[in-house]
């Protein structure tokens, strides 16, 4: 967030209005429940001697979660198979059984760190009603969501084993397309599937059955639109964001978001810099004024994509003074070579405004996409999470329409998979 920004103004330079919406938005965000649904994680921070319970150089720790107030998240199991796609041997057993056991591990290290680890401070949800039940016990709810269907290999009794691993949310793809889907990456390498493949509708059959929300998120346009046709249940787009604000092949057109609103389904809106603006190239000497200032603070890379939880954790280690003087050296960087600023708080609630716009508040969520690439200005971890709803209660929001954003609509579509799901 840029030193100009009003976020980060002192109380003393505050108007009496900018205070009198400061305490309004700490107040709704005290009252509702606010729920992240896309932060990935590697094992290696969820075991006994290095885990969330620490203020790691992550986006995402229990320490960040709560300097945000943010009161639940969904734990991403993600296994690509980005290398595997050129190789042929990846879409046999080989290569289905590496993702499977990867995939594993990752059931496995939430449960470790939520049963064992921390289990007085966060606790695992199973369905939309033990959500209420752990928040109103005062602890932090974590879920999990599986991004990418590659690691079910082509066993669709995988399904229901990964629904009783605990998975809510499944994509049917990631980067690449596989034994499921195309994924979006095929408007630049062309399509396997034309959409879903034979298998891949299985899947979405059994994901109704067992009550996981299909995730439509990396998909690409023809297997979204497949997908909401063939679901019985609500579809939900994790971690998307709109294709009218920023043109990429991974957001959401506006044909997709109104068959979304038709579905009954939400599009849980990323915090994602390439996602939300338009990505542009600094100047060679606007790029060497930044490396020249992140060096003279002994700053990592990474303040733009990747990396951001290593960063924002070297920023948060400056002296008070030394902050001021890195962001007054920003200011100074931007009037002397203007360019490409990172997306910025206010850019990622663009899409959430066009979003409830175009199909309505009952369908819009909000994600990160932390510690997978996401964050922008404004919004680099968990600790900023307030933020959003500061901006929010900004652009007059009410208070029954941020909770929506915020949780409402994620668990509306939660609780009716899982009804689907008890009435086959």
């Amino acid at each position: 967030m840029s030193a100009a920004d009003p976020v980060t103004l002192s109380l003393a330079q505050m108007s009496t209005d900018e205070h009198r919406t400061l305490n309004q938005a700490h107040a709704i965000h005290d009252r509702i429940l606010t729920l992240d649904t896309h932060i990935d994680f590697a094992p290696a921070d969820l075991t006994t001697e290095q885990n969330y319970t620490q203020r790691l150089d992550t986006q995402f720790n229990l320490p960040n979660m709560i300097e945000g107030g943010l009161d639940g998240l969904f734990f991403v199991v993600y296994v690509g198979q980005t290398r595997e796609t050129q190789n042929p041997e990846a879409f046999k057993a080989p290569g289905y059984e590496r993702a499977y056991n990867a995939a594993v591990e990752k059931f496995d290290a939430v449960y470790h760190f939520t049963r064992q680890i921390a289990s007085d401070t966060i606790e695992l949800a199973l369905t939309a009603s033990e959500i209420g039940r752990i928040n109103a016990q005062g602890k932090k709810i974590a879920l999990i969501g599986v991004e990418n269907g590659y690691p079910l290999g082509e066993n669709i009794a995988r399904v229901k084993e990964f629904y009783e691993r605990g998975a809510r949310y499944l994509s049917l793809t990631h980067n690449g397309h596989n034994q499921l889907a195309d994924s979006h990456t095929g408007e630049r390498d062309g399509w396997k599937w034309n959409g879903l493949s034979p298998l891949g509708k299985e899947v979405i059959i059994e994901m109704n059955r067992f009550g996981i929300m299909v995730d439509v998120s990396h998909m690409s346009k023809a297997a979204v639109m497949q997908a909401m046709a063939l679901s019985e249940a609500p579809i939900i787009a994790s971690h998307s964001a709109v294709r009218a604000l920023c043109d990429v092949s991974r957001n959401l057109d506006d044909e997709e978001l109104v068959a979304l609103k038709e579905t009954a389904g939400v599009i849980q809106i990323v915090a994602y810099d390439g996602f939300v603006k338009p990505a542009k190239s600094d100047s060679p000497e606007r790029a060497a004024a930044l490396a020249a200032a992140r060096r003279e603070f002994k700053l990592p890379e990474g303040n733009r994509l990747g990396h951001r939880g290593r960063f924002q954790a070297a920023l948060k280690s400056l002296a008070a003074d030394k902050r001021k003087e890195y962001d007054s050296k920003l200011v100074e960087i931007d009037r002397q070579h203007p360019g490409d600023r990172p997306a910025s708080l206010k850019d990622f609630v663009d899409h959430i405004d066009y979003a409830v716009n175009l199909i309505g508040i009952d369908h819009v969520g909000i994600s990160s996409d932390f510690d997978g690439g996401g964050g922008v200005e404004g919004w680099n971890d968990a600790s900023e999470t307030f933020n959003v709803t500061l901006e929010l209660v900004r652009r007059g929001y009410t208070e029954e329409q941020i909770e929506k954003l915020w949780s409402g609509n994620l668990l509306r579509v939660m609780r009716e998979a899982e009804r689907v799901a008890n009435e086959r």
